[in-house]
């Protein structure tokens, strides 16, 4: 079983070790069954993601693709409006297949820390995942609303370049668990429907 993980700099970050963060973890939890290839590239927003679809995701003849994008899409100094956003990632599912995406809402950020974003915009832009989740009929991880839950939100939210959006090993710990608990429940609905 093959998933890839396609997204922003949320899904390539190292966190200082030789590659991302986000394999490392998923792999350990999904286990020898699974290969898990990392199809991130800081900075990108929805558009680009439109554009390297094909090379960076169907090429790889995925069983699952997580989609995790929102981030750059919700800055202030390079905003994509929210139509833009939605119409960006509808392409986006429906190029790879609703049934065989997860949809991730982006995460909240620490606004001490974090200048050009705010949770109230990060909201509107997970909710914007949702719509289109329900829209297109995919799978959807509402990290958004999990993350804000946490009693220990700001810890979770530190990295190495603590900037209130690049988590460190404590925010890859909640994204791949949450990764891996919608991956066992889709497969486990996807058996039930055979």
């Amino acid at each position: 079983m093959k998933v890839v993980c396609f997204g922003d700099s949320l899904t390539a970050r190292t966190e200082g070790y030789d590659r991302p963060l986000l394999s490392i973890m998923l792999e350990a939890k999904l286990g020898a069954e699974w290969e898990v290839v990392n199809a991130g590239v800081p900075g990108n927003n929805t558009f680009q993601a439109r554009e390297r679809v094909e090379t960076d995701v169907l090429q790889h003849a995925p069983d699952l693709v997580t989609v995790f994008f929102g981030a750059n899409d919700a800055a202030f100094h390079k905003q994509v409006p929210l139509p833009d956003f939605k119409t960006n990632l509808k392409e986006v599912v429906t190029r790879i297949g609703p049934n065989r995406v997860i949809l991730i809402s982006p995460a909240p950020v620490d606004e001490r820390l974090q200048e050009f974003r705010t949770n109230a915009v990060m909201q509107q832009y997970a909710d914007a995942v949702q719509e289109v989740s329900e829209e297109t009929g995919c799978h959807y991880l509402d990290l958004f609303k999990r993350m804000m839950g946490l009693p220990n939100l700001q810890e979770v939210l530190r990295g190495q370049r603590n900037d209130g959006l690049h988590f460190g090993e404590l925010g890859y710990e909640v994204l791949s668990e949450e990764i891996r608990r919608k991956i066992k429940r889709v497969m486990q609905t996807t058996k039930e429907a055979k």
